[in-house]
């Protein structure tokens, strides 16, 4: 009854393996989208040497910075988003923060 008091309620076994299956899946899928759209910016389809050279490698390492930034700020303005709904169902006997 955890619940009643402000506390997550405990998931079971099955909840919390289906919770990391879906982990998981997110995960493959965003590097799965980092790794398409990094090769494809910065690794040209003709290959000449089995080794990045230097100019690759750098558009590589900036890529994937990048990436990872937007990733994070799309993240934060998302729960944000969630927080404002939130914050506006729970003051919806109000102007829920509309005028």
């Amino acid at each position: 009854m955890s619940f009643l008091f402000g506390g997550r309620p405990q998931l079971s076994s099955a909840e919390k393996i289906a919770a990391a299956e879906l982990e998981v899946e997110m995960v493959s899928d965003m590097l799965n989208r980092l790794v398409q759209s990094c090769s494809k910016k910065c690794i040209p389809p003709d290959y000449r040497e089995g080794e990045l050279n230097k100019g690759e490698s750098v558009c590589l390492d900036r890529c994937v910075s990048k990436f990872f930034d937007v990733n994070v700020k799309v993240s934060e303005k998302m729960q944000g988003d969630a927080a404002m709904r939130q914050g506006g169902a729970a003051g919806a006997g109000g102007a829920g923060g509309y005028v």
